[in-house]
């Protein structure tokens, strides 16, 4: 009787481990559709996670947009953001070989939006995170007023920290290739977001008149975006498109939540020497941190250099967009509770004309985009358009 328990107990255990699909239907019938099974069931028996499935931080930007560049200090009057992106991750994709966060963000995209992950594992694809933190503050024109101003936007802050995923294809054939953005945004509205303290901290430095209107300000509450945007252009290999050039990148997408709910569309134009391999520059926004495919980008260090390799260049931009408003949190107010607001008008145009220039320092990629912004009015009451200016500064670890 032993013997006959024992060999089926073994019997049993052989199959189990001959059956690997059937491991992975387990799995997926007991965590549901946050399991990614659709991917899981392709990959091979193998359960090591391979380098280029893990990841592994690339470079950062340091972002600050600000209306005093300008000549003003009204409407959205000060932003800065910090992100990090890593380097490209490549085949199939595997959430348990990220980290935790990182993975969950994953699955939800694959329970939320399964096509996004269509043309994860072809071989002209590749992916990379991008997690993004910062802080933007709007103010109304009047800096002296202690009480609240009803025909002018609301003072309001935002903190908050984002997580996108970027994936990039090729398609079969095609002379043009896609980048594709799903970004979640996570923060706080209100005076939890600092934004008074940071404002009064920049004027005191500068010697600046303080806004007396704070206390007036939206009021706490959670503030959470959903972004899904795409990105063409034409296909080009290697770090940049060598030599003299120009090129158009089109773009369209969707913004859900209470920060912002919106639909845009836009497009950029570029000329100059050297133009890099990415999607373009912009302000602060969702989806705006994109770079050359980081495998290339890794041969700046090659000695003699690759023909790929990144190299020194200087371009010109002008970046035009027009988004349909929804909702705005910095004119419509608290989603949660009543608050000041204004008449958000439905339309907004923004256009952005700037420089941006690469070149390798000590082994280093190093990148420094200027640009100045013009927004038409955003509301019913504003006095004419708003105008700042934009400095981004990218290094490569």
């Amino acid at each position: 009787m032993q013997q006959s328990s024992q060999y089926s107990r073994s019997l049993g255990i052989k199959v189990w481990r001959q059956m690997p699909q059937a491991k992975v239907l387990a799995a997926c019938a007991l965590l549901g559709p946050f399991a990614a099974c659709s991917t899981e069931l392709t990959r091979s028996p193998d359960l090591r996670c391979l380098p280029e499935q893990t990841v592994h931080w690339r470079g950062g930007t340091l972002r600050l947009e600000n209306d005093l560049f300008t000549g003003t200090d009204r409407n959205y009057t000060n932003g800065v953001a910090f992100t990090v992106v890593s380097r490209d991750l490549q085949g199939a994709l595997r959430p348990e070989c990220l980290p935790q966060p990182i993975g969950w963000y994953a699955r939800f995209i694959g329970w939320a939006d399964p096509e996004f992950w269509r043309e994860s594992g072809a071989q002209s694809a590749s992916q990379n995170v991008v997690v993004r933190f910062g802080q933007a503050m709007y103010t109304p024109e009047d800096k002296a007023r202690f009480d609240l101003i009803p025909e002018d936007r609301p003072y309001a802050g935002l903190f908050y920290l984002g997580l996108a995923w970027n994936r990039r294809v090729h398609p079969q054939a095609a002379n043009y290739e896609m980048l594709d953005v799903r970004e979640l945004t996570l923060g706080v509205i209100g005076p939890w977001s600092m934004a008074e303290q940071s404002q009064d901290l920049v004027h005191r430095v500068r010697g600046i008149d303080l806004f007396r209107g704070w206390d007036n300000q939206l009021r706490n509450e959670p503030a959470f975006q959903m972004a899904m945007e795409r990105k063409f252009k034409p296909y080009r290999e290697g770090a940049v498109r060598p030599g003299w050039g120009s090129d158009v990148i089109g773009s369209y997408g969707l913004r859900v939540g209470n920060i912002e709910t919106a639909a845009s569309t836009g497009l950029e134009l570029r000329t100059g020497w050297n133009i890099p391999n990415d999607f373009g520059s912009y302000p602060i926004r969702p989806g705006a941190e994109n770079r050359p495919p980081s495998n290339v980008a890794s041969l700046r260090t090659t000695n003699p250099q690759a023909t790929q390799a990144p190299k020194p260049g200087t371009h010109a931009f002008l970046n035009l967009e027009v988004k349909a408003v929804a909702w705005d949190f910095t004119l419509d107010g608290n989603m949660f509770r009543f608050s000041h607001n204004v008449g958000r008008r439905p339309w907004v145009a923004q256009a952005a004309v700037g420089i941006s220039s690469q070149w390798v320092f000590v082994g280093r990629g190093v990148r420094l985009a200027v640009m100045r912004v013009w927004r038409t009015r955003e509301f019913d009451q504003q006095t004419g358009s708003h105008t700042f200016g934009s400095v981004a500064l990218s290094l490569e670890f």
